[in-house]
């Protein structure tokens, strides 16, 4: 893969997401998150633990917090701005997005054992998420997420 690059399980299509956001209110959590508070991130864990109290199979709101909190120190590490998170739980399953201030997309990097705890983030969401995406967002991007609810 090209650096740089970024793969994509699934592609949603946006419009046809929205449109079905439209029809009936959703749980939804929103977040407006502190420059560099990185105290944030179990924060938001905690919050989208409660959310998810009653959502999917065993395992499924685990593996949400765990790409959420990866979607988020990103997003505070590697800006120097705010960001917002929200997480919307609807009929497909759940979406968490990730939006900041910068209009640099991440970069996938395969984790290299050199590294000790770094450069492991989207080579955890590409790895445990539905699908996943970058979209440009206005003055930033948003880095988005898609659990099914995995109901058998």
């Amino acid at each position: 893969m090209a650096r740089g690059a970024l793969s994509v399980k699934t592609v949603v299509d946006e419009d046809e997401a929205d449109s079905a956001m439209e029809e009936a209110p959703m749980p939804q959590l929103r977040r407006r998150l502190g420059r560099a508070d990185l105290g944030a991130v179990p924060d938001t864990r905690r919050a989208l633990r409660e959310l998810l109290r009653h959502w999917g199979r065993p395992g499924r709101s685990e593996v949400a917090e765990l790409l959420t909190s990866e979607l988020v120190t990103n997003a505070l590490v590697h800006t120097d701005h705010d960001a917002v998170v929200t997480a919307t739980v609807g009929p497909r399953g759940l979406r968490v997005e990730v939006r900041d201030f910068v209009a640099r997309r991440p970069r996938l990097r395969v984790p290299n054992a050199d590294d000790g705890t770094h450069g492991r983030g989207l080579f955890l969401v590409q790895s445990l998420a539905d699908a996943w995406g970058v979209r440009a967002h206005g003055v930033g991007k948003a880095v988005w997420f898609e659990l099914d609810a995995g109901v058998a």
